[in-house]
């Protein structure tokens, strides 16, 4: 099977918006590791005076999350479909969240310096992740902090098994049922296809990030979804992942 690249994939998400919300609520601790993931960025003071960057929030949901984590910071938030933008700009946000309709390699030229940059999902989707990456560390702030929330596999066969069981029994049923099958084929065999969590953990310090540092996630989920937190530019560790 051929992934789904750039506006194709965007073109799907924009189909596949209507029903987002309710297929990703069927999965046990979805919303649960999203606020886990935007948790473990730690940011101080409930992020009073800074900046967070959302990149690739799609319905809002990791918007959400971001904004409980950090209920006082100021969150831009984008995405390259503007089907899922839609749908998160539906929803009820104070007026320190806004929304962009930008492609992930748009932003650094146009806004920021951030203070910090939450990624859900995003990295398997992008053509070319080390540019992408490059960007992040272009608009980050010296010493900011980045938590990069996404499926990506173990290495493990029995994680790579149980993911190929899940997507077959019930992942692409329910998107075939929800008119979206490409979608959610495209999700099935975009893990399979990209980094293991090891392999991504040294991609991003290949990037210049320091402190990398890979956080599993609770449930059945385990082997197959991780938080990776990194900062830009400074060697000082980064607090221990909860």
């Amino acid at each position: 099977m051929t992934l789904l690249r750039d506006d194709d994939l965007a073109h799907a998400f924009d189909n596949a918006s209507r029903t987002y919300d309710l297929l990703t609520g069927l999965n046990p601790g979805y919303r649960t590791d999203l606020l886990r993931s935007a948790r473990r960025l730690q940011l101080p003071d409930a992020g009073a005076g800074l900046h967070i960057l959302d990149l690739g929030c799609g319905t809002g949901t990791s918007t959400r999350a971001l904004l409980r984590a950090a209920p006082a910071a100021r969150i831009t938030a984008v995405d390259a479909s503007s089907g899922m933008l839609r749908r998160a700009q539906d929803k009820r946000w104070p007026e320190r969240v806004r929304f962009l309709h930008l492609a992930a390699e748009e932003v650094a030229a146009q806004h920021g310096p951030f203070d910090a940059v939450f990624a859900a999902y995003l990295f398997r989707n992008v053509t070319e992740p080390d540019k992408v990456l490059a960007s992040v560390k272009s608009m980050l702030r010296p010493g900011g902090r980045l938590a990069v929330h996404e499926y990506t596999l173990s290495g493990s066969a029995r994680h790579r098994a149980l993911w190929n069981a899940v997507c077959q029994g019930f992942v692409i049923p329910a998107g075939t049922l929800s008119g979206d099958r490409p979608l959610y084929r495209h999700l099935w065999r975009s893990v399979l296809d990209f980094d293991t969590a090891p392999a991504f953990a040294d991609r991003l310090t290949k990037a210049g990030f320091s402190g990398v540092r890979v956080a599993p996630l609770a449930g059945w989920q385990t082997g197959i979804t991780h938080t990776f937190l990194a900062r830009n530019g400074s060697s000082a560790p980064l607090p221990e992942a909860r």
